[in-house]
């Protein structure tokens, strides 16, 4: 099995550019996933970050998730458990309009350290996204143009906390499933891990390394580049010791954006078959996920085929 792929961004700077280019193009063709180190994000940062978030949980969100799993019995679970996952969550919004000062129980530090943390990865990731478009043969700006709608794109952090777990065995941390945006930056904890993805059929770790940034592609990359980057299966294990923290970040396309296969990228061929991706708005697309997330994203793509030959039926009749 090839190595995970760990890229150095300092040296896009340098002689080295091409070859990392070519890292990060091979990372999304054949992975879905890379991991970012000199990403630009001060460690100090990233340190604070980190520091409130697991001090936030311990006084916060320990006790409720304690509580829960009495409630549910889940330690005393004999089977596979399909329905629920291992861990303890809340959401901030950053764009188009912030949510972070009406989200309970955090403290004026933690909202604001939140709020230039997030400046930062929404920077990291609109660069990120001119770096796919050098390597898919795109104008600078392409895909932040396809993601913006009317108002721009949807930008947001699930703060994940995932306690020791007595029976890994039978609850996944977070099970498996495909993302359904754009680009995720997360920043996940570097002493405990859990992090999989799905490769060649086998599930592999995702190396939990200090200050680093973990990148990975949701469906509508795959869509955008009638899929030659794809959206991977990914899981959480949960584990019996030590309580892993997980900041994942989306940079999604705008509710209203409309998303389809970049007409440079639709293979010139007799074959009009070979456009298999369907063409709708990210809204309809986030409807249909919320039902779905654990299923294979193909049922999306299906779905979503449906929905547009559905339209194309009705619109002429409209337009009459």
């Amino acid at each position: 099995m090839d190595n995970f792929p760990i890229i150095n961004l300092e040296k896009l700077n340098g002689v080295e550019r091409a070859n990392t280019m070519g890292m990060i193009k091979d990372a999304c063709e054949n992975w879905g996933f890379f991991e970012l180190v000199n990403h630009g994000i001060p460690h100090e940062v990233m340190d604070t970050v980190e520091k409130l978030t697991k001090g936030h949980y311990k006084k916060c969100m320990e006790q409720r998730f304690k509580e829960l799993v009495a409630s549910k019995g889940l330690e005393a679970v004999q089977a596979e458990v399909t329905d629920l996952d291992w861990e303890s969550t809340f959401f901030l919004r950053h764009l188009p309009v912030s949510n972070i000062s009406d989200v309970p129980d955090l403290d004026d530090e933690y909202r604001e350290v939140m709020r230039d943390f997030a400046k930062r990865l929404e920077k990291l990731a609109e660069e990120l996204l001119d770096l796919l478009c050098e390597n898919l043969g795109l104008e600078k700006g392409y895909l932040k143009k396809g993601f913006y709608g009317t108002k721009g794109p949807n930008f947001g952090s699930k703060v994940s906390n995932y306690p020791p777990c007595p029976k890994p065995h039978l609850i996944k941390g977070l099970r498996a499933h495909t993302d359904a945006g754009g680009i995720v930056l997360l920043f996940q904890d570097d002493k405990v891990s859990g992090l999989q993805l799905l490769k060649d059929d086998q599930w592999i770790d995702v190396p939990p390394m200090r200050h680093s940034i973990v990148v990975n592609l949701g469906d509508q990359l795959e869509v955008i580049t009638n899929g030659k980057y794809k959206s991977v299966m990914h899981r959480v294990i949960a584990q019996t010791n030590g309580t892993r923290m997980s900041l994942a970040s989306f940079y999604n396309p705008g509710s209203d954006a409309v998303i389809h296969t970049a007409p440079t990228l639709v293979e010139k061929a007799a074959d009009e078959s070979k456009q298999v991706y369907p063409k709708f708005l990210f809204d309809d697309y986030m409807k249909l996920y919320a039902g779905l997330k654990f299923q294979a994203k193909e049922t999306r793509f299906e779905a979503m085929k449906a929905m547009e030959a559905d339209q194309v039926k009705v619109d002429p009749i409209a337009s009459a």
